[in-house]
């Protein structure tokens, strides 16, 4: 199945005003190197990622950690050693009258996304919100009237624009030119479809790629969708593929399943490949290459990520550092992280999803 630009799931200059578009296009972004007062941030949300969020503003010099929210006492009390003499809520009202924090990332269940978002927005606050942006395209518009024009009080959290052989691509891919075709790879374990009932990694895992492909192709919008699903025999979706085209412009494909077997690294593998002409490029980003044995082999660090107290490094570290800048005002929000891009992503998860149908 296929769907044009104005298909059912088309996002209209109507629904983002121009002021919006044109903020958001790509600026050259001017470091300033001088000194700034580190930035008070709260974390809202404690699962795996949140936790590393955590961990990692603790660690930054361009930030200070002055508050955690969960749903749970219990999440909180488990970061008590880690994270001595940090204030805690179990309520975001509370936390958002009491807390120090002048920024928040949102790192809760898709489901509370917006809901919070718009909370910490209407307080004022600017917020790092993980993706997806929402469940659903309605939904994620529902924040525009919260949203500056250049988004400088909303980032999206997306680390894989972060990631520093992703970053070297995107150089390459400026450099060299146009590009023919994108082929993006992310496996996933298996057991994910038992431990998480109902999670499609269409918006789980694929809309990494989809972002990644939204700034390397300059956030052209596709005229073409079409995508397929392969489902367990009880129904459960564990296995994503999808198509995008250009017009006069580059083909890509994307896989993303719940299928890699236990012995293999415990995140699965990504790779990402770009075409043009006379070149070509390939990144492997998941797992990192270092590689173990003992009585078995494993992948000891799957992501460029590191919490290490003498200080954070990798893609995360580089995120937040980012969003440091963006709330003291030193660089705009980057391509594929504005309010403006989330919104075009959800328009083609959306599409997406309607095409596999």
């Amino acid at each position: 199945m296929t769907n044009g630009p104005k298909g059912p799931f088309h996002v209209s200059r109507a629904i983002i005003p121009e002021t919006f578009w044109r903020a958001g296009r790509r600026q050259p972004t001017t470091m300033n190197k001088q000194n700034f007062q580190p930035v008070k941030i709260g974390v809202i949300g404690l699962g795996r990622f949140g936790r590393l969020h955590a961990l990692t503003v603790a660690g930054l010099a361009e930030s200070e950690l002055v508050g955690l929210v969960a749903r749970r006492q219990e999440s909180l009390n488990a970061l008590t050693f880690e994270l001595p003499g940090v204030p805690t809520w179990t309520n975001l009202e509370q936390a958002l009258r009491e807390s120090e924090a002048e920024a928040w990332i949102v790192a809760c269940t898709t489901a509370s996304h917006v809901p919070v978002a718009r909370a910490i927005l209407e307080a004022g606050k600017t917020v790092l919100l993980e993706k997806p942006i929402a469940d659903n395209l309605a939904e994620a518009t529902s924040l525009l009237p919260l949203i500056r024009p250049d988004s400088s009080n909303l980032m999206l959290g997306h680390i894989v624009l972060f990631n520093s052989e992703f970053q070297q691509l995107r150089d390459e891919v400026q450099r060299r030119g146009s590009i023919a075709y994108i082929d993006c790879v992310r496996h996933r374990p298996a057991s994910i479809v038992e431990k998480f009932p109902g999670e499609n990694p269409l918006h789980a895992a694929m809309v990494h790629d989809l972002y990644a492909t939204q700034v390397l192709v300059n956030r052209a919008e596709p005229t073409h969708f079409s995508a397929q699903y392969h489902r367990t025999g009880r129904g459960e979706v564990d296995l994503a593929l999808a198509q995008l085209q250009w017009d006069h412009g580059p083909v890509a494909s994307f896989a993303a399943s719940y299928l890699t077997p236990a012995g293999m690294a415990p995140r699965g593998f990504d790779r990402m490949e770009v075409f043009g002409e006379g070149w070509s490029a390939r990144i492997t980003p998941n797992p990192r290459p270092i590689e173990l044995w003992d009585t078995q082999a494993s992948w000891p660090l799957p992501l460029e990520i590191r919490t290490d107290p003498s200080g954070p490094t990798g893609m995360m570290a580089e995120e937040l550092r980012c969003f440091c800048r963006v709330v003291r005002g030193r660089q705009p929000v980057p391509v594929g992280a504005t309010y403006t891009d989330a919104i075009q992503i959800q328009h083609w998860l959306d599409n997406l999803a309607a095409c596999a149908k």
